[in-house]
């Protein structure tokens, strides 16, 4: 398993904190650590998941990935 700290643009509130770990918690072999304003600590499977994978549940919650 591999951690990893993702960070984001355009949050600013509970609600973003919210919509992110929600699109992130679908995915299989992923688990959410912690999200914050403006960052999203996962842990995953990169043999199961890749990195694309991650930030485009990300912008599907509305947000940009700036790492």
């Amino acid at each position: 398993m591999t951690t990893r700290e993702i960070k984001i643009d355009g949050m600013s509130c509970g609600h973003c904190e919210m919509a992110v770990r929600k699109e992130l918690s679908r995915l299989d072999n992923v688990k959410v650590k912690k999200v914050k304003i403006g960052e999203a600590i996962v842990e995953y499977d990169e043999t199961k998941v890749k990195l694309e994978t991650l930030y485009n549940a990300i912008q599907e919650a509305g947000y940009k990935v700036i790492n």
